[in-house]
C-alpha cells in the first residue's frame, strides 16, 4: 500500500487547482511552490488560490512584457492582452516620446513602455489611491510620474498640446455584465477598474473628448476595448478630431482603437 502524498506534494497542489477551475494549474503550482518559505507558506497560499484569489495577489508579482510588475492586493492585474496595446504604442513612438499612461493601474503599461523605449518622458495617472502607490513602485526606475487623480486632471498644464503618446486601458465592462466576470476579477479588483458604465464605454468617452488638448501634433491616442465595442470608439474618436484606426491579434484577443490628431501643415 502506497504512502499517502503530501498536502504540499506538486501533483496534489496542481489537482486542487484543477478542481477549482485553474486553466494553468500546473504552472501556477509551481509558481506558488518557489515563492513559498516554508510548507506552512504553501499550504496558505494554496488555501488562498483555491478560495479565488488571484495568483499575482499572492506571489505580489505579474510578468507583462518580459518583465516583473509589483501587484498589490486589491490592484488591477495587467491581462497578457494588453502587451498588444504595449506593442502598438512603442511602434508609433518617436525618439524621446512624451508618454502619458491614463488609468494606469499598477503602472505595467507606462513601465513596459519605458523598458521598450528608453528614454521617454513617462507620465501615469489613476483615481485609485492604492493603485498609484503600486504604480509608483513599478515605474520609479524608468524616471516616470505618478499622479492621483481622475484622468487628465492632474497632469502638468505644460504637457498640453505636447504629449506623443496617450495610452488608455480603460474600464470597458458594462455594468450589467460585471457580475458574470471570473471570480479573481469580480471579486479581488476594484469595481472602478472594470466597470465602464452601461454600455462599457463611459471612460472612453471622457478620455477622447480630453485627449485633443493634451495631443501633440501627429500624436496617438491608443485605447484598448473589446472587438465589439470597437466600431463606436472608432465613431467616437473621429467626432473628436482625430484620425482613427482599429489593430486586432487574433492569438492574444486584443482590439486596440488608435487616434491620431493631425500634422501642423507644412511650411
Amino acid at each position: 500500500m502506497s504512502a499517502p502524498q503530501s498536502p504540499c506534494s506538486e501533483s496534489v497542489i496542481i489537482a486542487r487547482l484543477r478542481a477549482v477551475g485553474c486553466v494553468f494549474a500546473e504552472d501556477e503550482a509551481r509558481l506558488l511552490i518557489s515563492a513559498a518559505q516554508t510548507p506552512a507558506d504553501l499550504a496558505a497560499m494554496v488555501d488562498q488560490r483555491a478560495e479565488g484569489l488571484p495568483i499575482e495577489h499572492i506571489l505580489g508579482w505579474a510578468e507583462f512584457c518580459g518583465l516583473r510588475i509589483v501587484i498589490e492586493p486589491g490592484v488591477f492585474v495587467p491581462r497578457r492582452r494588453s502587451e498588444f496595446l504595449v506593442k502598438q504604442a512603442a511602434a508609433l513612438a518617436r525618439p524621446r516620446a512624451v508618454v502619458v499612461d491614463l488609468c494606469c493601474g499598477s503602472g505595467a503599461i507606462g513601465a513596459a513602455l519605458a523598458a521598450a523605449l528608453d528614454p521617454i518622458e513617462l507620465h501615469a495617472v489613476d483615481i485609485d489611491p492604492v493603485a498609484v502607490r503600486c504604480a509608483r513602485r513599478n515605474i520609479a526606475a524608468a524616471g516616470g510620474e505618478v499622479y492621483q487623480g481622475d484622468l487628465c486632471e492632474p497632469l502638468p498644464t505644460a504637457l498640453r498640446a505636447h504629449v506623443d503618446i496617450l495610452v488608455a486601458n480603460v474600464p470597458y465592462v458594462p455594468t450589467g455584465e460585471v457580475q458574470m466576470l471570473p471570480p479573481e476579477a469580480r471579486d479581488h479588483e476594484p469595481r472602478l477598474a472594470l466597470d465602464g458604465g452601461a454600455d462599457g464605454l463611459d471612460v472612453m468617452r471622457r478620455v477622447t473628448a480630453a485627449a485633443p488638448l493634451w495631443l501633440a501634433p501627429a500624436g496617438h491616442l491608443l485605447i484598448e476595448t473589446s472587438e465589439r465595442q470597437a466600431p463606436q470608439t472608432v465613431e467616437t474618436i473621429a467626432r473628436s478630431g482625430l484620425i482613427p484606426r482599429v489593430a486586432t491579434c487574433d492569438e492574444l484577443g486584443a482590439t486596440v482603437v488608435i487616434g491620431t490628431s493631425p500634422a501642423l501643415p507644412s511650411s
